[in-house]
């Protein structure tokens, strides 16, 4: 198991710090793990299984561009 920085999460996901706390908040994006007193991580299975299912809705879409 690997544990992604909050950085690493930035440059994965393409989103900022503050819309990946507020998609968390709304329990749409996974949960951050407490490492320490001032850290924290993302596991990195769980991340990759986000932008997965992100892959799988774009691929299984019917809207067709005109």
């Amino acid at each position: 198991m690997r544990i992604l920085s909050k950085r690493q999460v930035k440059d994965l996901v393409l989103y900022s710090p503050q819309h990946i706390a507020r998609l968390e908040a709304a329990g749409q994006f996974p949960k951050r793990v407490k490492l320490g007193q001032c850290r924290v991580g993302w596991v990195e299975q769980e991340v990759l299984d986000w932008l997965q299912d992100r892959l799988d809705r774009r691929d299984s879409s019917t809207d067709t561009p005109e």
